[in-house]
């Protein structure tokens, strides 16, 4: 995948790619939040008011102060009308990256509290994606996600809700995730959910191999038999855990800002996109939570070019691993793997496409 010579480059934000790892507040843009912080006098601390890149330790005290700073953010988010917009938003700053397909993760926990429940929350949720849909050109489908920090008993309950509002299109829900810290909870008692959502058709997509190293993939993959891992980065670490992942088809959603910003690795060149590539893992990236990490979806495909060495061949079949890593229907891929076709034969895009007014 690297360029033997000189050749044209594409701008990454017109490559046509599907995005598989973002969160709900993670995904808000940076004056929204301070506009609903205003509406609704919530204090904000005074790193979430800049526009600098949080960067956080590795140990439990940074995750400590990024779980701080994403509910400090989270409690911004009062009403149905600004959940709505925080949706919207989204998927018009990933139509304007170039996102064809966005899969949107929330926990409905959350945000029930202000809303009267799971089931209002998420429905308000879905609405939004389909009008989203409707209005960017970026399909929007979502992930319901448990946490870790939360009674395994609870995950059930939101896999059944997942379940009933299960889908294949835009505004449906398409997976069912656990998030949240991985060194918290017991795996193997989050199973019965997973076993909830595969049943209803759902993409089983568990964070883990981020905080953890490889011997926790290896128990997901074991324990929860996922679709896709959350990260799943380092996996790399272990050849024997990266040729079962590979094995078994699961895709790795890898977020290269968000690994540095937590400090897995010392600067984005250390994460070994190229190697899992190399190794024949389905590698989709992802821009987690840009809110808090800065970059958005665009800018983890630009490092896989300028610090990876990935020419467009490369970054090409990084977009095609998404679409086919996504819970898109199948004429959709079928399209969107003929878009990443086109643009890799095409001339140089000037500059990136304007964003979309949302």
């Amino acid at each position: 995948m690297l360029a033997d010579s000189p050749s044209v480059t594409r701008a990454v934000e017109s490559l046509p790619k599907a995005h598989l790892h973002l969160h709900f507040t993670g995904s808000m843009r940076p004056a929204t939040l301070l506009d609903l912080a205003e509406r609704h006098r919530v204090r904000l601390p005074a790193s979430l008011t800049s526009q600098a890149m949080i960067t956080l330790s590795p140990d439990e005290r940074g995750w400590f102060r990024f779980q701080r700073l994403y509910d400090a953010a989270r409690a911004c988010v009062r009403t149905p009308d600004d959940m709505r917009r925080i949706v919207l938003e989204a998927a018009a700053d990933d139509a304007a990256e170039g996102s064809r397909w966005l899969e949107l993760q929330v926990d409905p926990t959350s945000y029930a509290v202000h809303v009267g429940g799971i089931t209002p929350a998420l429905e308000i949720v879905l609405e939004a994606a389909r009008d989203a849909t409707a209005l960017t050109g970026c399909s929007v489908a979502v992930v319901v996600a448990a946490s870790r920090t939360r009674h395994p008993l609870d995950a059930r309950t939101l896999a059944r809700l997942a379940a009933r509002h299960a889908g294949e299109g835009p505004g449906t829900v398409v997976g069912f995730g656990l998030s949240n810290d991985e060194r918290r909870g017991d795996t193997a008692e989050f199973a019965g959910a997973f076993d909830i959502a595969r049943d209803a058709g759902l993409a089983c997509v568990p964070h883990s191999g981020e905080l953890l190293g490889p011997g926790h993939v290896e128990q997901t993959l074991r324990e929860l038999r996922p679709d896709r891992l959350g990260h799943g980065v380092r996996s790399g670490e272990d050849p024997g855990v990266l040729e079962r992942v590979v094995a078994a088809g699961v895709a790795l959603e890898v977020c290269p800002t968000s690994n540095v910003s937590l400090g897995v690795y010392p600067d984005l060149g250390r994460v070994p996109l190229r190697q899992l590539v190399s190794a024949g893992a389905t590698v989709a990236l992802g821009a987690d939570d840009p809110l808090l990490f800065g970059p958005r979806l665009a800018a983890q495909y630009r490092s896989a070019r300028e610090d990876h060495g990935f020419d467009d061949e490369g970054l090409a079949g990084l977009a095609r691993a998404s679409i086919s890593a996504s819970r898109a229907p199948v004429a959709v891929k079928r399209a969107l793997h003929a878009e990443v076709d086109d643009w890799l034969a095409g001339s140089c895009d000037e500059g990136a496409p304007e964003r979309l007014a949302v």
